[in-house]
């Protein structure tokens, strides 16, 4: 195992978002794209165990440890911590970003 792993941990904020999106795909009657697109996603963070600062910064906010992985149409917002990436959301492209208020 890789020393300088780091822990990729989804918040409550980021878990919520994508069961949103879920929720949306299944109202569309799409539930099978849902699941694949959050799989997708999914898919995305493991790259961050070994590369926490894969993303590029966010451009709103530039600062060096608020950074993003854009996945069309969604932005995946994390931060980044000496020990850990902690994703805090999971974003539609279009829409203004908006963090909780401690981030």
């Amino acid at each position: 195992m890789n020393a300088s792993r780091v822990a990729v941990v989804l918040t409550e904020l980021a878990l919520s978002d994508l069961e949103e999106l879920v929720a949306w795909y299944a109202e569309q009657g799409r539930p099978e794209t849902g699941a694949r697109t959050v799989a997708d996603i999914l898919s995305r963070l493991e790259p961050l165990a070994d590369l926490p600062d894969l993303g590029r910064v966010v451009p709103e906010f530039s600062h060096p440890l608020l950074r993003e992985l854009v996945r069309p149409p969604f932005r995946i917002v994390y931060r980044r911590e000496p020990a850990a990436v902690r994703i805090l959301r999971v974003w539609r492209s279009e829409r203004l970003l908006q963090l909780p208020p401690d981030e």
